[in-house]
């Protein structure tokens, strides 16, 4: 039986910086802008020890993220790509997911701490075994929006919508729906609280998740690089639907970003 597991790949944060000529301070508040215009690279992952299904019970998703601004005519754009390598308990499973390609266009808005993006979103499937992906090409559109004005607080949130268009017809077709929003709460040399969950509802099967974080992150610059190290216990407060959500994960990940690249 295929299982699905939390389709963490509408997670659209890229974790760059902006404005990192400033001090240490201003770098911090801005360390989570997920559509700040620089090269970053991410490492990311998600230990699951329970489901809410009975199968399976345990999992893993350790996820290559890699983030590239880029011109087009006079536009700009910011380019990101994510590879999954995930494991399941029952099935057992390990391998490759499918590969998730964004790019958002970087829409000019009048205060440049807010940060305005839309763009296409396609998944290929690359997954090395049917519980580990999907066995469909997905396309979509995402809506970003991060407020950076605060040197305390900053927030946004991301939505996401996919339908699949192309794959094995014997695979469900994918509709699927994601909200996270994004909130950090700087409290000074770098060190950060941080609440960042992706909501999903899988709009074939009328299931949904409903996750709640709350983490603890630091930024740190050393040479001409910004690392952003995280931790967040996140807990579902409610779900339905066949899906194989998490019940609880734990999502911890280092993030490098490269200033002047």
């Amino acid at each position: 039986m295929r299982k699905r597991i939390v389709v963490s790949f509408t997670c659209m944060t890229l974790f760059a910086i902006s404005g990192v000529r400033a001090n240490e301070s201003d770098a911090a508040a801005q360390a989570n802008n997920p559509l700040a215009n620089m090269k970053s690279l991410s490492f990311h992952n998600y230990y699951i020890p329970a489901f809410t299904t009975p199968v399976p019970d345990t999992g893993n998703q350790f996820w290559f993220r890699y983030a590239q601004p880029l011109k087009i005519k006079d536009t700009t754009w910011l380019m990101r790509a994510s590879l999954p390598i995930k494991s399941l308990s029952e099935p057992s499973e390990f391998g490759l997911g499918d590969l998730d390609i964004f790019a958002a266009y970087l829409i000019p808005t009048k205060n440049p701490a807010i940060s305005l993006g839309i763009g296409p979103q396609l998944v290929i499937p690359t997954a090395t075994a049917n519980a580990l992906g999907t066995d469909k090409w997905s396309a979509g559109l995402a809506h970003i929006l991060f407020d950076g004005r605060g040197k305390k607080f900053q927030w946004g949130y991301l939505l996401t919508y996919q339908h699949s268009i192309a794959g094995d017809s014997a695979a469900p077709d994918v509709n699927f729906a994601a909200f996270q929003y994004f909130a950090f709460y700087q409290l000074g040399k770098g060190h950060y609280l941080r609440s960042a969950p992706v909501w999903a509802f899988d709009l074939r099967t009328d299931g949904y998740t409903i996750p709640i974080g709350l983490g603890y992150g630091k930024v740190m610059k050393k040479g001409n690089i910004v690392y952003n190290a995280f931790i967040e216990p996140q807990f579902s407060v409610a779900d339905q639907g066949p899906n194989a959500w998490p019940e609880w994960q734990l999502f911890f990940a280092l993030n490098m970003q490269f200033p002047g690249n």
